[in-house]
C-alpha cells in the first residue's frame, strides 16, 4: 500500500521529519529514521534524510507503513463565530488581490494543530474575503506575539512569499519591552541557540540587530531586527543576556507574577519588494503594550 503527499506552500522549506509528523501525527523519530534508511519513505522517489528540507510540490511517498492509531494526534477543529470572524477582519491592515496583512492579536495561533484551537487560518477560511479561494500561511508568528502577519490568497503568491522569507528578502522589525537597562544602545546578538527535536539536541546560529529606543533602570524598549528566523529567537537571546521580555513565562530570570499576563513582544513592521514594488506595513502596538510603556516611563512614537 502506497500513501503519498504533495507538499504545498505552507510547508515549504520544512524538515522532512517535521512534515511527516504534521501529516501523520506524533510518530517516534526512531521510526521515521528507520523507514527513511530502508527506503520505506521516499522524497521525489529517492531516499532522503530526516533533516532534508522539503519544497513546494515535492512528493513524499510512504510504502507499506502502518501507523498505529494511538500515536496519531488529530488536529483540533475550530469553528469561529461570526463575531470572531468580524473582529479579525477589522484587524486587517491591507487587503489586495494577492494577500492580506493583519495585526494579529496576542493569544491566537497562526495555524491550528494538536494543541491549538483558535487560529487565523481557520478564521479566515470562513471569511467572505477568501470566498472562492483559501488562506495560505507563509511565515511564522508565535501565538503570544502580536503584530504584522501576512496571509496569501493564492498558491502562487504563497510560494513567492515563502521563497522570499527563505531567502531573507523580507525584513521584519519587532518591538520588545524587557527587564532592566541594557548597557549598549545598539549592536548585534549572535548566539548558538539550543533546541530539542524528539530528544535530539540541535544547535542553530542566530543573529539579531538591536537598537535601544528608550531605557531606564527598570526597563528597556528595544527595536529588534532578526536576520535569522529561529524558534523563539528574540525571547531566547534577551533571556541569555539577562534581560528577559516582560510577560515571558517560558524565558525569564525573575518571578513577577500578576504584573504582565501578555508577552511584550510585537511584530511592528514588515518590508519587502515584489516586481520592483515596495511593500511596507506597520501594526499599531496594542493598548496593554502602551500601558506598560507608560507605567515604566518609556517613550515611543507609534
Amino acid at each position: 500500500m502506497i500513501k503519498s503527499f504533495v507538499v504545498d506552500a505552507t510547508f515549504n522549506n520544512m524538515r522532512l521529519d517535521r512534515f511527516l509528523r504534521n501529516k501523520l501525527g506524533k510518530i517516534p523519530q526512531g521510526l521515521i529514521e528507520k523507514k527513511l534508511r530502508t527506503g520505506k519513505i521516499k522524497l521525489n522517489r529517492k531516499k532522503a534524510k530526516s533533516s532534508t528540507k522539503v519544497n513546494t510540490n515535492d512528493k513524499v511517498e510512504l510504502f507499506n507503513i502502518e501507523i498505529k492509531e494511538k500515536v496519531i494526534e488529530k488536529k483540533i477543529n475550530f469553528k469561529p463565530s461570526n463575531v470572531i470572524i468580524k473582529a479579525n477582519e477589522n484587524s486587517i491592515i491591507d487587503n489586495n488581490e494577492d494577500f492580506i496583512v493583519v495585526n494579529k492579536e496576542s493569544g491566537i495561533s497562526v495555524q491550528g494543530g494538536t494543541k491549538s484551537k483558535k487560529n487565523l487560518i481557520d478564521i479566515f477560511k470562513k471569511s467572505k474575503i477568501f470566498e472562492g479561494t483559501k488562506p495560505y500561511s507563509v511565515h511564522r508568528l508565535d501565538k503570544d506575539t502580536s503584530g504584522v502577519f501576512i496571509i496569501a490568497k493564492k498558491r502562487e503568491t504563497a510560494q513567492l512569499l515563502t521563497s522570499l522569507f527563505r531567502l531573507r528578502k523580507i525584513h521584519k522589525t519587532y518591538l520588545a519591552i524587557c527587564h532592566g537597562e541594557l548597557e549598549k544602545n545598539s549592536g548585534e546578538f549572535n548566539d548558538n541557540l539550543v533546541r530539542y527535536d524528539n530528544g535530539k539536541k540541535i544547535i542553530e546560529k542566530a543573529k539579531t540587530i538591536f537598537k535601544v529606543i528608550d531605557k531606564n533602570s527598570e526597563a528597556s524598549l528595544l527595536e529588534l531586527k532578526p536576520i535569522t528566523g529561529r524558534k523563539h529567537q528574540l525571547r531566547k537571546q534577551l533571556y541569555n543576556i539577562g534581560h528577559s521580555i516582560y510577560g515571558d513565562e517560558k524565558y525569564k530570570q525573575v518571578n513577577l507574577k500578576g504584573l504582565n499576563k501578555k508577552l511584550m513582544l510585537h511584530s511592528y513592521q514588515i518590508k519587502f519588494l515584489i516586481n520592483n514594488q515596495k511593500h511596507t506595513y506597520k501594526a499599531l502596538v496594542p493598548d496593554y503594550f502602551k500601558n506598560l510603556l507608560k507605567s515604566k516611563r518609556l517613550k515611543f512614537l507609534n
